[in-house]
Parts: structure tokens; sequence; C-alpha cells
């Protein structure tokens, strides 16, 4: 058996001895279901893990509370792993956060026995927000990425899938004012807010007849006016443009806001709006380190669905990521039947199935370590992967 059989077994091995540990950090925060920038006990838990077996943590970390940097080891390679750990509002970890935060754990813990402290550095992000706040964003602004080689994490869903691909996504917040009137007795004295946004809506409707397919454009009314007797003078909503191609996200969202100026020169009213300074970037897998993955994770018997790698699903901070260093955001199954954001998939995601898969996951991203640091040519590749673009 040769060195790098070795280490991978002394990671899997290291990921076997944490499991009782990690299962249990993983349904805990399933239970604790804490909104993005309010994960004070779910990220306070990860910090202790990892400083429990020798990481160097810093939390709070890049500006917020429940974000945390774990960092062991002085080598010339730096490999980082991706937790994250926020609920969503209503229908807790029904995107099976609980299992990204103890897979990246996992893995940075199985790689942290597999090799020595002058071979790799290695780094655990604890990553607030992805839902709602973008949380890597703020850290990248921060400096989070600096000296990092690879980024690496998984996310649970129905299928193992190896390069999924996952929109940027752009959010715009509107608001039109217009003039209250008794909408029975003097009707032609308001100006209808609602109506401005109603026909922004149905904008954005027709226009998806003529966006790619790579493409989505949805959102939802916040505030729809007080009583059906008077003529609403402010309403409200939420929509978000995503797209697979960046270029094309920025002509769509000139498109889009079109709509809602039609809405305010159809009725006269005043529209304001804002595009969030969160976006999310398209997630650029590197096949190279995608495919390293794979082949670890193949290993545990997981069967990766090609034919699905085409068909686009959310969007991700991680693609922010993605775009400034070599990464990786395969999705992984957890023997369950529900899609991602539904209550069934809540469920599933503190079923016993899924952490034994959240433990194999775990286990292959320490095992796509090893591989990095044994086969130095693998980074040389990803690199250069990444820089042709």
């Amino acid at each position: 058996m040769d060195a790098t059989e070795q280490a991978k077994l002394r990671a899997t091995a290291a990921v076997d001895a944490a499991r009782e540990t990690l299962v249990r950090i993983s349904l805990d925060i399933h239970a604790d279901n804490e909104l993005g920038f309010a994960e004070f006990k779910s990220s306070a838990r990860l910090a202790e893990l990892l400083a429990a077996v020798g990481f160097a943590v810093e939390k709070p970390a890049y500006g917020m509370e429940t974000a945390f940097r774990a960092e062991w080891g002085s080598g010339p390679l730096t490999v980082a792993y991706f937790c994250e750990y926020d609920a969503l509002p209503e229908i807790g970890h029904a995107c099976g956060h609980n299992l990204i935060a103890t897979c990246a754990a996992g893995g940075a813990i199985g790689l942290k026995a597999a090799a020595e402290p002058d071979q790799v550095r290695i780094v655990v992000f604890g990553s607030p927000a992805e839902e709602s706040g973008s949380g890597k964003v703020r850290m990248i602004d921060e400096g989070c990425l600096e000296g990092v080689d690879v980024a690496l994490m998984a996310h649970p869903s129905l299928l193992d899938i190896d390069t999924p691909a996952m929109y940027g996504v752009s959010r715009l917040d509107v608001e039109y004012s217009g003039r209250a009137a008794h909408a029975s007795a003097s009707p032609e004295a308001g100006i209808n807010a609602l109506d401005a946004l109603v026909i922004a809506y149905q904008a954005t409707a027709q226009l998806r007849q003529h966006i790619r397919r790579d493409a989505r454009i949805h959102g939802i009314i916040t505030d729809g006016g007080a009583a059906p007797n008077v003529v609403p003078d402010h309403t409200a909503g939420k929509f978000y443009v995503r797209a697979l191609d960046p270029g094309y996200l920025e002509d769509l969202k000139v498109r889009v806001l079109k709509c809602f100026e039609a809405g305010a020169l159809a009725t006269g009213a005043t529209l304001s709006y804002s595009w969030a300074d969160d976006a999310c970037d398209p997630v650029r897998h590197n096949r190279v380190l995608a495919g390293v993955y794979r082949n670890n994770a193949e290993r545990f018997g997981r069967v990766f669905i090609d034919r699905a790698r085409d068909v686009s699903g959310g969007s991700t901070d991680m693609g922010n990521v993605s775009q400034l260093v070599p990464s990786i955001h395969p999705m992984f199954g957890m023997g369950g039947k529900a899609m991602n954001h539904t209550h069934g998939f809540t469920a599933e995601a503190a079923a016993p199935a899924a952490q034994e898969s959240m433990l194999q996951v775990a286990q292959a991203l320490a095992m796509t370590g090893v591989d990095l640091i044994h086969r130095p040519e693998l980074v040389e590749q990803a690199v250069e992967e990444f820089r042709a673009g």
C-alpha cells in the first residue's frame, strides 16, 4: 500500500472515530433551527469541535458574530472547507445545512489526521446566512480567501451530482408610491401603486417566454395595500433574477427593470428600487477537483447521475468563492425522496440515512485533500483549468 492510500486510511479512520460527535452536532444544528446571522449555537458547536481536535479558532470572524475561521498546519498547500449552518424561515433545515456543516468539519478533521503540519494548511470557514444574506460575500470582502489554493464543500440533495448547474442571482427590492383615494367615492383622484406593481409582475411573467432556458425570474408582493376601499399609495415586492451566464444575468437585469419602469409609466406611480449588494455568482465547478472528489466518493458506493448535471438548481454564495479560487460544490443524495426546500427534506435531513451519507461525504472530502497533498500535479491541473476559464 502506497503512502497516499495509507494517508486515506488515516483520514477515514479519523472520521469514523468522530462519527458519534459529528452525528450529534448535525442533529443539534437541525434542532437549533437558527436563521441567517443568528446561528449562535450552531456556529459555537462547530468552533468548539474544531478547537477540541487542535485547530486554532477565530470566532467571531470577518465582522460577523456567527462566522468563524479554524486553521491547522503551515504547509505550502492551503485547502479550505466551507461550513454552512443557517436554516430557512418556517421550514427549518430544508436545505440540509446541518449536513453541510458536519461533512465539511469532518472532512477537515480527516485530512488533519492524514497529514503532517508542514504538508498542508487546512482552513475551515464557518459561513453564516447562505440562504438569506450571502455571508461568504462578506467574508470574501474581508479577505478570507487570501492564500487559499482550493475550496471544498458538498451539499445534500436528492441525487449525487459532481458538477450541478447553479445560477447566479441578483435580488431586486422595489417600491411604488402613488396617491391614496377612496376606491369607490373618488377613485379618479388616486394613483394606484398596486396597479403599477401588478403591471410589472405581469410584465416579468410575459418576459419569461423570451428568456434563455438557463435563466429564471421570480418574485413576490410583500405589500399590496391596506384596505380594499382605499386606492393603495404604497406597494412593495422582492424579485430574484437568475442565470448561469454572468454576462446574460447583467443583460437580463436591464430587461427586468424595464418591466418595473413600465408599471410606473402606465399608472403615474413613482418607482424606487435597489439591487442587493450580496449578489451570488454562478458556481464555477473545477472539473479536475470534482473528478478527484467523485473518484473518492464512488469508493463508498455512491452513484453519480451525469444526466442531472445540466438540471439547474438554486443559487449559492459559494459561486462567489468559485469565481476566485478552484472550487467544488457537489450534491450528495441522502437516501430520501424529497426535494430541497420542502418539509419532507427537513425531515429527511435528520434521518439516519442522511447522517450516513454525511459521514461518507466527509470521508470523501478528506480523501480529496489527501490526493491534493500527495499528487501536486492535480493542484497544478486544477489551477491551469481555472486560469483557462
